[in-house]
């Protein structure tokens, strides 16, 4: 499988649409922490193409993915992944 050595050119989430904002959402938080989508899928164990697919909307993380991501993110609760709306 190849490895990406950069993020391909950002699709913006339709945000009218829950999973538009929690999209949005991943990424707003991950930026927050300073870590890069490098980092995050190298902490995870996924690919870094998995990573831009959830910051763009195009795939979802599962039950397991969002409890890694919190913790990933240092985050106290899987709830702050979740967009409000």
């Amino acid at each position: 499988m190849p490895k990406f050595t950069h993020m391909p050119a950002r699709k913006e989430p339709d945000t009218r649409f829950y999973s538009g904002r929690l999209a949005v959402r991943l990424r707003s938080l991950r930026e927050k922490t300073g870590l890069t989508p490098e980092e995050v899928a190298e902490k995870m164990g996924v690919s870094l193409a998995t990573v831009y697919n959830w910051e763009s909307g195009y795939s979802f993380p599962n039950t397991e993915q969002l409890l890694l991501y919190t913790n990933v993110l240092g985050l106290k609760s899987v709830r702050t992944l979740f967009p409000e709306k």
